[in-house]
């Protein structure tokens, strides 16, 4: 994903004695979970700011032709808050779920009908998800939204009692921006962390992810498929238009030489590695790559500031959890900030950040675990890890109990659990 160009800062920058604008929440990042979160605090009432890259009329650079899979718990959220009514194309429910490895003994097979649902979740492509997040956003009467804008840093006085001041860059020049809470939402590279002097812990899978768009000769049925291998996961799950999202790992050393491959090389690349499950590949649209890394923060909070989304944890996607789990940091922060409303108490305070921090331990303990877990078990050669992963897959096969954790966690019912997430009104 490429960065933004940098916008100019006009000479006449104000200085730290300047006045600042000042806002209940300034949330950096208007991405997915940036966007989610200022849709969730409209039914706050506060005076809710957003920074944004992106200028007026464009989407961010997430919002692309990759496929998103929400999760039940995301999906009752984004539709209680008016999003998922205004996609234009259908959803791709997900009604099984199928799980192999290359070489490896067993395989798993999770069906929505036997845990009493219609589906696990949705599948729905990031560019029609940002423009429903984009025409919900625009139907907000309260919320103000600087973009063009880049956040700089804090003022030296960013840390006062009741405030932090932002410095942020914009077309007419540089901007002071007070507020109760700075929330970083901006991201794996968030500049807002690295402002705030919070470290992160890095891990490079050594994998690239190639994304795209795949017609076959039989129509999606609602099953998504997970084939894993040495060089990552090849998933295949049903779009709602009749096509597969494929998402297909490879080795890092290997990326270039498969970005260079012609689309009908690229398909029986895949069809090798991915199998005849879903009848033949036979048309590719344009491909997206992204290096996989995993990154996060060893807080999430600091005085008067929030991470959340991709600036507090940047997961593998076996498992289909970042986004998932970053709406639900959003949603839980949504619910903290209520709460001290009805107390009376400051939004931005200690006690606030220390209660949504500790709401959001366990699941975002046992996420990443999972994920990072799945990532490095699955990717495993050895033959000692071929057989612990044959048995723990004929396990999961066969354990009504154990496939009902794992579809729980799988559907966004880890730990502490916002309210819209489990259905119910906001």
């Amino acid at each position: 994903m490429s960065s933004p160009d940098p916008l100019p800062v006009s000479p006449g920058a104000p200085s730290e004695a300047s006045p600042a604008t000042s806002h209940d929440v300034l949330i950096v990042g208007g991405g997915l979970v940036g966007a989610s979160l200022a849709i969730a605090l409209d039914r706050t009432g506060l005076d809710v700011a957003m920074v944004e890259a992106a200028p007026a009329g464009a989407l961010p650079a997430v919002f692309d032709q990759r496929n998103l899979s929400l999760a039940e718990a995301s999906v009752n959220a984004l539709r209680t808050l008016g999003v998922l009514p205004r996609l234009r194309t259908p959803t791709g429910a997900i009604r099984r779920i199928h799980i192999s490895r290359s070489g490896d003994f067993g395989r798993v097979l999770l069906q929505a009908a036997e845990h009493g649902r219609d589906s696990f979740g949705q599948v729905v492509v990031a560019r029609d998800f940002g423009d429903a997040l984009e025409a919900t956003l625009a139907a907000l009467p309260r919320l103000r939204r600087y973009r063009p804008a880049r956040f700089l840093g804090f003022s030296i006085d960013g840390a006062q009692d009741d405030r932090r001041v932002a410095r942020v860059a914009t077309e007419a020049g540089e901007l002071r921006i007070a507020a109760c809470l700075v929330v970083a939402a901006d991201g794996t590279a968030s500049a807002v962390r690295d402002a705030l002097g919070i470290a992160t812990q890095r891990h490079d899978y050594d994998q690239t992810l190639f994304v795209a768009r795949v017609r076959g000769e039989r129509a999606p049925d609602g099953t998504a498929w997970e084939r894993l291998t040495d060089h990552g996961p090849t998933a295949v799950l049903p779009r709602g238009d009749g096509h597969y999202g494929v998402i297909h790992g490879v080795a890092r050393d290997d990326a270039d030489a498969v970005a260079a491959l012609d689309d009908a090389a690229y398909l029986a690349r895949l069809q090798r590695a991915f199998g005849w499950r879903a009848g033949r590949f036979l048309h590719v649209g344009p491909r997206s790559t992204y290096p996989m890394v995993r990154v996060l923060a060893e807080r999430t909070v600091a005085p008067r500031a929030v991470l959340v989304g991709n600036a507090a944890q940047t997961l593998h996607p076996i498992g289909a959890q970042g986004f998932n789990l970053g709406l639900r940091d959003a949603l839980t922060l949504v619910e903290c900030i209520e709460a001290a409303q009805a107390r009376g108490d400051d939004i931005g305070s200690a006690a606030v950040l220390a209660d949504w921090a500790e709401r959001r331990r366990e699941d975002r303990a046992r996420t990443a675990a999972f994920s990072d877990g799945l990532a490095r078990t699955t990717a495993n050669p050895s033959t000692l890890a071929a057989a612990m992963r044959g048995l723990g897959l004929f396990a999961l096969d066969h354990d009504a109990a154990l496939r009902a954790r794992v579809v729980g966690g799988a559907m966004g019912y880890r730990g502490d659990v916002p309210r819209l997430c489990r259905g119910e009104a906001a």
